[in-house]
């Protein structure tokens, strides 16, 4: 199935607009306000698209498409449109506020207890989670934007005040989001014999080399590394005494949620008191991923042409940057670790932290290198041994694949990978998060290694890869109920996987959406010019400007009014392959021998009519 972003983006809001409004007015329903996170994911369905692709605008009627306007008709009319997001984005900020009147970052239902016999404690399901702190920086910097578009033009005073009220609450939870963010962030030391040091160790050895030598290996790839982590290191992080010790081994990135003992961010902005962690510090993957998506989110364009970030939060964003890449650094490294065959091609990833085994960690690994080799301009051999790793794990993970009798794989998909949260049974039973998201985060590295290939054979190999895995996640919508149109219905391709429990799924609708984003700024760019393609071009552009020169030498009589057009036509088509022949020399090639058929024809006429004189 062709990855069509606009028309699939138009589905998904009209499934959105019939979901969660009745009679034009928002409605969270009953799921509604139990998650920060399914909540902020549930509005960024609207919001991602709305301020990352111009067609999708919202912030202005005057600019709204036609078909948008059809896509949202259950909402309200153009001019309708912008108010009731204006008043669901109220309602979310005040939903999810405690009651000190600070931003709340609750994980509520997405968290699950790993004690079949004992429900969770109130305390554990408002834990702050690193997915909500993420999200809400992208929802934030997305609800500003649209402020400042929107209340660019005269307003009625009530619905001011009401933007008022939002603007101020929104540039709070962005500041404490940011401030979580840093406090989540850890650096775990442990010794080489230590269990977590021997997982280490026969990860990026694969059993090829002794221990000894890998320590070494990783004392010089990493020295350099780990003397930032020791000198850079303020806000947010309590560097451990073992850095400074190069016989020690260490792993970067985000844990679950905010890190036991994590010193105070001080900060000029009025957020309240900063809540004590409960997270142990262990880097995991899933949520290092989320984290680093937020966090770029700091650096787009739009946010620094908006100018939507204060001095502060200018301040605390840069202490995420340098998070952002060192945590890229050290993965891409971990990943493409020694001289031979990477230990990410050795699927599935094993997690040294929580000692799990799994598709999805190898995907999270992929996901983090696919960053480093945007940000680094990445080899073409990089790129190609990474898009064969896509393609292996859409094979394993039973997206591009039959599934086999008692096939394994189901639980990539449902009921998904169950996390572990450690540090979380100090308040009650140990707690679990659940990642069913494995074919829409595998559709979204791949169109974004798709977007940085400029390889033919690789961008070939990684659009129709694409396209298969949208196809299975664009089959798992609803058919039927109040979702129809959204996700996810598991068995509509796996039929013997167990029956889904609970609502629709927030998480994998708002990850679709984000493709659709990534596959529209995929097509916006130039096509991938081959050298061998634009000397061929060239060399038939050369001809057949010489040919029409010969052309044009020969007399024309008034009866002869047609080959005049033509002549013209060929000029307008000629001019037009020499403007695009350094970006588009497929299209030039094709201007040109059709061309170069016409003045053929032209001159076998002449030679025809010379022979019958």
């Amino acid at each position: 199935m062709q990855i069509k972003p606009r028309q699939q983006l138009l589905d998904i809001w009209r499934a959105i607009a019939r979901h969660s409004f009745q009679d034009g007015e928002w409605d969270w329903g009953e799921w509604g306000g139990r998650s920060s996170v399914a909540d902020a994911e549930r509005l960024l369905c609207l919001m991602y698209p709305a301020t990352e692709i111009p067609a999708f605008r919202l912030d202005d009627p005057d600019t709204t498409d036609r078909d948008v306007q059809d896509a949202l008709k259950d909402v309200g009319g153009r001019l309708e449109i912008p108010g009731k997001l204006l008043t669901a984005l109220v309602e979310f900020m005040r939903t999810h506020t405690s009651g000190d009147k600070q931003p709340s970052f609750a994980g509520g239902h997405y968290y699950a207890s790993g004690d079949a016999e004992r429900e969770l404690t109130k305390e554990q399901r408002e834990l702050g989670v690193v997915d909500s702190f993420s999200m809400s920086i992208t929802l934030s910097l997305a609800t500003l934007g649209f402020l400042k578009v929107y209340l660019s033009k005269p307003r009625r005073a009530e619905v001011r005040a009401l933007a008022d009220e939002l603007r101020s609450a929104t540039e709070a939870r962005l500041t404490a989001a940011m401030v979580s963010l840093l406090r989540s962030f850890t650096i775990n030391v442990f010794d080489a014999d230590a269990p977590q040091g021997r997982t280490l160790c026969r990860l990026i050895g694969q059993d090829q080399v002794s221990d000894r030598i890998v320590i070494q290996q990783f004392q010089r790839r990493f020295k350099s590394l780990r003397a930032v982590l020791r000198d850079q290191f303020v806000l947010g992080v309590d560097i451990a005494d073992g850095l400074n010790d190069e016989n020690q081994l260490f792993e970067c990135g985000w844990a679950w949620g905010l890190v036991q003992d994590a010193p105070v961010v001080d900060t000029s902005e009025p957020i309240g008191p900063q809540p004590s962690g409960v997270a142990k510090p262990i880097p995991y993957l899933y949520f290092t991923v989320v984290a680093l998506d937020g966090i770029q989110d700091l650096f787009s364009e739009r946010t620094l042409t908006l100018g939507l970030l204060n001095q502060e939060q200018q301040r605390l964003a840069e202490a995420l940057r340098l998070r952002w890449e060192i945590t890229q650094q050290y993965w891409s490294a971990i990943a493409r670790f020694g001289e031979g065959p990477w230990p990410l091609e050795d699927i599935p990833w094993r997690t040294t932290g929580q000692r799990l085994e799994s598709e999805y960690f190898s995907l999270c690994v992929a996901a983090i290198l696919v960053y480093d080799l945007i940000r680094r301009r990445a080899t073409d051999d990089d790129l190609t041994r990474t898009v064969t790793i896509m393609e292996r794990l859409a094979e394993r993970g039973r997206v591009t694949s039959r599934m086999t009798q008692r096939d394994r794989a189901i639980t990539l998909h449902n009921p998904g990978i169950e996390l572990p949260l450690q540090g979380s049974e100090t308040l009650g039973p140990p707690m679990q998060w659940n990642m069913t998201d494995f074919s829409a985060q595998l559709l979204k590295r791949t169109i974004q290694l798709c977007a940085l290939s400029r390889n033919v054979s690789s961008h070939d190999r990684l659009l129709r890869l694409g396209e298969r895995i949208f196809d299975h996640v664009w089959q798992r919508r609803l058919r039927v109920g109040e979702g129809a149109g959204l996700w996810d219905n598991v068995r509509s391709v796996y039929p013997d996987s167990p029956e889904r429990i609970g609502p629709l799924s927030w998480n994998i609708t708002e990850r679709v959406t984000e493709c659709m984003v990534a596959a529209r700024q995929l097509y916006t760019q130039s096509p991938i010019r081959s050298a061998d393609l634009s000397v061929l071009a060239g060399d038939l552009l050369s001809e057949a400007t010489h040919l029409l020169g010969s052309e044009q030498l020969e007399p024309t009589s008034v009866a002869e009014g047609s080959r005049g057009i033509t002549l013209k036509g060929i000029e307008v088509k000629l001019r037009r392959a020499r403007e695009i022949i350094e970006e588009q020399p497929g299209t030039a090639y094709a201007l040109t021998i059709e061309v170069l058929g016409q003045l053929d024809t032209l001159a076998l006429a002449r030679h025809t009519a010379s022979r019958g004189v």
